[in-house]
């Protein structure tokens, strides 16, 4: 078959044309109805299919961090019991208002069971935080180094919390013996839900 031959193709009468010619039209209008429908229909549902399991890979990785968690559900409900305890625990070392009073007498009676001799003992106004308040006491007191750290070890043995702050030890004086310790212990009370 030559050129001259497919100009002299009747359009009309498609069914005398020859069995190449035919084979040639029939595979370019199957690849033209293909390519259509997958333009027209099958594209878009490509795209849907991308976007479903995108969705789904954000589905998985959210759905897996939280089997996670659920899987740790009853661990972490045991660390929040115990971390609730030892917090407990911990609001029972803040005095009250009530027992402050007592807290103050128990450092000045540790001071002096450690044999040293108060120059100072200032309690200052209390200082509020978050859910408690610090209550800090200016002390001055004359002893040797090991009594010193005898009050502080007593200090820390006490059942409430107490802390010292700023320590400067110097000698007394020139003409006298003994060293001087200037500190801030600051002790802590809890503020209840009524704010005092």
């Amino acid at each position: 078959m030559n050129l001259q031959e497919l100009n002299e193709l009747d359009f009309s009468n498609i069914g005398e044309w020859p069995l190449p010619v035919k084979l040639f039209l029939i595979i370019l209008l199957c690849g033209g109805a293909i390519a259509a429908w997958y333009f027209l229909d099958t594209e878009d549902q490509y795209k849907r299919l991308q976007q479903v399991e995108n969705t789904e890979q954000e589905l998985r990785l959210d759905f897996e961090a939280k089997q996670a968690k659920a899987a740790n559900l009853e661990a972490y409900r045991a660390q929040l019991a115990e971390m609730e305890e030892s917090f407990g625990a911990m609001l029972r070392q803040l005095p009250n208002r009530t027992e402050v009073a007592d807290l103050l007498v128990d450092v000045s009676q540790t001071g002096l069971a450690a044999g040293l001799e108060f120059e100072l003992f200032q309690p200052q106004p209390e200082v509020p935080k978050d859910f408690y308040a610090e209550l800090p006491i200016k002390i001055r007191v004359v002893g040797t180094y090991h009594e010193f750290g005898e009050f502080v070890s007593g200090l820390a043995a006490l059942p409430r919390i107490v802390t010292i702050h700023d320590v400067q030890i110097k000698p007394r004086s020139k003409n006298s013996s003994g060293l001087l310790m200037e500190a801030t212990a600051r002790t802590y009370r809890y503020l209840d839900e009524a704010g005092g």
